[in-house]
Order: C-alpha cells, then sequence, then structure tokens
C-alpha cells in the first residue's frame, strides 16, 4: 500500500471514506456537520468515483427528516447510502434510525457530534445528539482525532456491510470536524479489499422489486410483535467481535492499531479515566506527564459504544486498578448517572473485588478541558472517598458539583510553537488561520510530526470577536522525540 499523505480536517476525513462506500448521499446542511455533504457534492461534481466506479448521487432533501426518509427509501431500493448531520438535525433522523435497524439495512450516519438546543441554542460540540440515538439499534462508533475519523469511518462501513447492523460514526463537533491536520488516507484500491461483494450483491438481492413482491412495514399485533422483535438478536450477539475484527483488518493495512477499547498508560495503573471522543487526547497527554512523575495513571478510549464492548472492556484495563472515573460529555437530567458511566459499571456489575466508579461531566457545548481539569480528576481519585457526580472544566458555585483545578501542569515541549489569532467578525480571520495551517501541512515537515489547529470562532453578528489556535512543532508532544507521528509515538506511555 502507498502511504497518501493529505492536509484535512475531520470532516473532509470522515467525508473521503463515506465518498468511497456509497452510492447515495442523502443530505440537509447543519452546523458543524455542512462541509461533509458539501465536499461530497464538490466531488460529485467533479467526476470522483466510488470503489464500485461510480460518481456518488447526491441529493439534497428540504430538511434532516427528509433526507433520513430518502436515505431510507434508497436503502429499500438497494442502493448503498449515507448521510450527514448533527445535532437537533439528528433528533429529526430517530423514526427513521429505528426503522433502518429494524429492517437490518446496512448503512453509515456521519455525525459531528453537537450540543442539542435545550435553554438555549449553541453550536459547539458535546455528545447530547448521539447519547438520543443510543437505543435505536445503531451501532455506534466515536472517532477522537481527524486520523481517527477516517480510519474509523472505514470500519463503520466495512461492518455494516458484513453484519447488516447501521452504524452511527460520530466525532467531536468543531474540536475534531474543524480541525486541520496532516493525515495518512487509503485509496479506492485499497478500501475496495475490506469489502466482502457478496454482502454487497445480497443487499442489492433483497432491494424492494416488482418482481419480487414481499410484505415489508407491517403493522404487528401482541400475538407476533414480541418474538419478531427479539428475532434480532443474533445479529447484535457477536457484533462487538465483529467490529474489532474489522478493526483488525484495516489496521493490517494502514499500520496504525485500531481498537473497541483502547488503554493508555502505566500497565499497574491504579487510577484511570474513561472517556470518548477528542478529551482523550487531553487525557492522554496528562497522563504522560504524570507517568513521568512516577504515578500509576492511565486511560481508556472507548470506540465502539454500541453495542458496549464489555469483554473487551475487562481484557484492556490493568488488573491493579482501584480507582476509575468516567467522563461524559453530555448531562442526562433525572438519571441515575450519565450513558457512559452507567455502562462502566455495569460492565463491573458481575465482578469480584471491582475498582470504585465516579462519575463526571466535561466540555458541554465545547467548554474547554485542559490538562489542569484531568489533572483535577486525578486528584479526586485519589481521595479515600471520591467525589460522584462532578464537573470539571467551570466553577459551579450554585449546585457545587465542579472539582477545584487549583494545580497547573503542562504537557507541552519545549521547542514547540503555539499562536493565538484574534480577528473581528467578517474580516476573513476564520479563512486566513485555515489557509495558515494548511499552507504548513503541505509545504514543510513540522505537521508531518506534531500540529494541527482548531478554533473557536463565534457565531455573532459582523464585528464579534473570533478567534483561531495553531500549534506546530517539530518534536511528538508525547516523549519529546522526532520523525515520527504523536498518534505513532511508542513513548512513555504504554498503548495495548
Amino acid at each position: 500500500m502507498a502511504v497518501k499523505i493529505m492536509t484535512m480536517d475531520g470532516n473532509k476525513a470522515a467525508a473521503y471514506v463515506a465518498y468511497a462506500f456509497s452510492e447515495v448521499a442523502a443530505i440537509y446542511p447543519i452546523t458543524p456537520s455542512t462541509p461533509m455533504a458539501d465536499q461530497c457534492d464538490i466531488w460529485a461534481a467533479q467526476g470522483k468515483k466510488n470503489i464500485f466506479g461510480d460518481t456518488l448521487i447526491v441529493s439534497e432533501l428540504q430538511s434532516e427528516a427528509g433526507a433520513a426518509g430518502a436515505l431510507h427509501g434508497s436503502l429499500q431500493a438497494g442502493a448503498l447510502t449515507t448521510t450527514f448531520t448533527a445535532s437537533q438535525g439528528l433528533l429529526l433522523m430517530i423514526p427513521n434510525m429505528y426503522k433502518i435497524a429494524g429492517e437490518l439495512l446496512p448503512c453509515v450516519f456521519h455525525v459531528s457530534a453537537r450540543t442539542i438546543a435545550t435553554h438555549a441554542l449553541s453550536i459547539y460540540g458535546d455528545h447530547s445528539d448521539v447519547m438520543a440515538t443510543r437505543q435505536t439499534g445503531f451501532g455506534m462508533i466515536a472517532s477522537n482525532s481527524v486520523q481517527e475519523a477516517h480510519d474509523y469511518a472505514i470500519v463503520a462501513h466495512a461492518v455494516s456491510l458484513k453484519t447488516r447492523v447501521p452504524f452511527l460514526h460520530f466525532f467531536d463537533g468543531f474540536r475534531t470536524s474543524h480541525e486541520i491536520q496532516k493525515i495518512s488516507v487509503l485509496e479506492n484500491e485499497d478500501y475496495i479489499k475490506l469489502v466482502d461483494m457478496d454482502k454487497v450483491h445480497d443487499f442489492r438481492g433483497r432491494a424492494l422489486s416488482c418482481n419480487k413482491p414481499v410484505t415489508r412495514g407491517s403493522a404487528q399485533t401482541p400475538d407476533i410483535y414480541f418474538q419478531a422483535f427479539e428475532a434480532r438478536n443474533p445479529y447484535y450477539d457477536d457484533l462487538a467481535e465483529t467490529v474489532q475484527q474489522t478493526m483488525e483488518e484495516v489496521s493490517a493495512l494502514t499500520g496504525r492499531k485500531l481498537s473497541t477499547v483502547e488503554y493508555y498508560g502505566a500497565p499497574d495503573a491504579e487510577y484511570v479515566i474513561v472517556a470518548m471522543g477528542s478529551g482523550n487526547k487531553v487525557v492522554q497527554a496528562t497522563v504522560d506527564a504524570l507517568l513521568k512523575k512516577g504515578e500509576k495513571v492511565g486511560s481508556v478510549s472507548v470506540h465502539l459504544y454500541r453495542p458496549f464492548p464489555s469483554k473487551h472492556f475487562l481484557k484492556n484495563l490493568p488488573s491493579t486498578v482501584k480507582v476509575i472515573g468516567v467522563l461524559d460529555r453530555c448531562k442526562e437530567l433525572g438519571s441515575a448517572g450519565e450513558p457512559l458511566y452507567l455502562d462502566v459499571c455495569e460492565t463491573y456489575s458481575a465482578v469480584k473485588d471491582a475498582p470504585v466508579i465516579v462519575g463526571g461531566r466535561f466540555g458541554l457545548s465545547s467548554k474547554n478541558t485542559t490538562p489542569k481539569h484531568i489533572l483535577a480528576v486525578f486528584n479526586n481519585l485519589k481521595q479515600s472517598e471520591p467525589k460522584n457526580d462532578f464537573t470539571i472544566g467551570i466553577v459551579d458555585d450554585v449546585t457545587f458539583k465542579s472539582l477545584p483545578a487549583n494545580e497547573t501542569i503542562d504537557p507541552v515541549p519545549d521547542g514547540t510553537v503555539e499562536c493565538k489569532f484574534y480577528g473581528i467578525g467578517a474580516d476573513g480571520t476564520v479563512g486566513a488561520n485555515k489557509n495558515s495551517i494548511a499552507i504548513i501541512g503541505d509545504h514543510t515537515d513540522l505537521n508531518e510530526r506534531f500540529g494541527g489547529g482548531g478554533g473557536f470562532f463565534g457565531r455573532g453578528r459582523r464585528g464579534g470577536f473570533r478567534g483561531g489556535f495553531s500549534r506546530q512543532g517539530d518534536t511528538c508532544y508525547k516523549c519529546g522525540g522526532t520523525g515520527h507521528w504523536a498518534m505513532d509515538c511508542k513513548g512513555p506511555g504504554t498503548l495495548t
């Protein structure tokens, strides 16, 4: 396999894969997922081919509900179809998601996860939208970075074709969707190696046809509905194992290890943080800094969220773990805890001498989470009675759930150049920053080792505050070495 390096953001990385594996894209724009559909439309206009040698058919509907309905119909007609959405747009797709999963129609929704409007609207990122779909029957895969948005998108498409179970692939809105990195991508001749064409032919053979009439979408009464629902169990019983197997197949092509559950840290860790999404990168950087001080800490990144891979979770964690802190990027009012926390608790429910497990919230509406906040979580885990139901990144002077973040820690190595750009709304700052990062990525070797950029861009009127961030360096931020990407570092942390 020839390595192809491209500079792109998380949206483009996911769209790059979705275009290759799909025949139809039913779309409707919503921030921050719009660039995925836009990029696919551009490629289609340019005549770019998918793995089947065809140009993607892109159809924009009148709303996200319409896009989901069109996607559902396209799948029933035998066309491999995808869509891109976020936030309230995803919520409008939920009724069709139940039907798509119930009818075992393989497809992938790519979601740049975004806040749901509650007491106020917010266009920024968290997991409140994707968590509203966890009961639909869709498999759910999370990516933590731009490179992973490419790699795990491949897994989602390949597994869905294998198993007939539809998948939702998500990554953090803005933090990953709009972060620009130099990544390694595959091409159509690589992607096709992961596709079982017999499964594709079987899918097309199930398409609705006047020549092969079948009954679908019926109404069932109590005498049969329950049994028919339970009949889907075999499709899910071994799904986690199939996902892991597919991840290993993708890893064999890319050279990058993929796993349903990724452990990073000391092999004899006693205190571990569990999370999903881009927040794991902050956790891992903090773990590295603490490992240098001799502390026994680690982090767990959950990539397969549905079905929850309990066996893989227990297998990958060190047996020495005493306390686990689970970080959710959403809040579920009235619940005993947030979704990921409850899944981890259930995983250990039958384990003898299980570790203490506490949960907390972070990063709602892209609230910044820095190493000092992760350090506060580790300090909490070391207490004789760790605080449960906590928050980080804010000062909660109303319900007093926040952890104090009084200590600071800086995991960034010497020699790294960090820049912050300010501008006035509509003055071109956003575009200029993105272009600067892309130029560095395309025309220097800095970004091959470590680099990239993200931003905080206000949604106010013209004249409002705008800001952007860029970091470039000659050294890997994890080990201080050169000649490799941070994502490939085998340095002070232990990746298993």
